[in-house]
Formats: C-alpha cells, sequence, structure tokens
C-alpha cells in the first residue's frame, strides 16, 4: 500500500511539475467564432498566412470550441474540409498527447495538444498539433488545399 501511495505522489508531482505556468501558444482567439458546419465538414475560406500553423507546438490547430468532452467530433469535421497536396486523399490518426499547457478551458486547470499523423495517397507523411481546448480561427494548412 505504500508503495502505492508513493507511486501516485511521484505521478502527480511529475504532471504537476510538466505543466507551465505560462502558456507558449501563439495563435489563440478564445473570440473566435465556430465555423459553418455544412457537409459534415468545416467550412474553410482561407489559407494559413503562417507557415508553422499546425505543424509547430506553439501554433496549433485550435477547436476547442466546445465541451472537451464533446471536441473530438470538430477533429473530423477540421479534416473532413480538406484534401492533401494537390487535391489527393488522405488518412489521419491519433499518435500521441503532448505539450501541457495552462487552460481554464479544462477541469484539470491544463490542456494537452493531440498530435495526428496524416498520410498521403503518395504515402508521404505529415504530423499536425492540434488543440482541443482553445480557440483559434480555423485555416487550411500549408500542404493542403480546402475541398
Amino acid at each position: 500500500m505504500k508503495k502505492l501511495f508513493f507511486l501516485i505522489l511521484v505521478i502527480c508531482s511529475t504532471l504537476v511539475s510538466c505543466i507551465s505556468t505560462k502558456s507558449t501558444l501563439k495563435n489563440v482567439d478564445n473570440t473566435a467564432p465556430k465555423p459553418v458546419i455544412k457537409n459534415n465538414a468545416f467550412v474553410i475560406t482561407e489559407n494559413t498566412p503562417e507557415a508553422k500553423y499546425g505543424y509547430h507546438q506553439d501554433y496549433p490547430i485550435n477547436l476547442g470550441f466546445e465541451n472537451e468532452k464533446l471536441s473530438e467530433k470538430n477533429i473530423s469535421l477540421f479534416f473532413n474540409a480538406l484534401l492533401g497536396k494537390e487535391n489527393q486523399n488522405f488518412t489521419y490518426k491519433k499518435l500521441e498527447d503532448c505539450c501541457p499547457f495552462p487552460s481554464k478551458r479544462n477541469v484539470m486547470g491544463a490542456g494537452m495538444l493531440s498530435v495526428y499523423e496524416i498520410t498521403f495517397q503518395d504515402t508521404s507523411t505529415a504530423k499536425l498539433y492540434i488543440n482541443l481546448f482553445e480557440r483559434g480561427k480555423v485555416y487550411c494548412p500549408k500542404g493542403f488545399s480546402i475541398k
């Protein structure tokens, strides 16, 4: 029992020490409206002006428009709005969660980014960072096209 308590204590202290008190996210805009949904996809109208958008942990794709328990749907709405390079189809899968940051939109007081691997028809791959806790304007990332 003492070993279990000690293990839980170590894990909790590690988690607390890993979360910075200052967010490094550069593109959060919690006043951004949720994109319109049409044909089971977000209506995205603009390409990103920022080359790092989605490809860097400080510039994630911010899809936190709803309660965190419901926000996974925003992942499919986002990816359904896009095509790959030269209008090709792609598949995506979640790789991991990473990069803790403080968030008032989570009951724990912190959020994590979701990392997705995209595989294009030509078998090339890309990794995108998605934030399901904070809002931001939703753009089409570089290397993708709008459906």
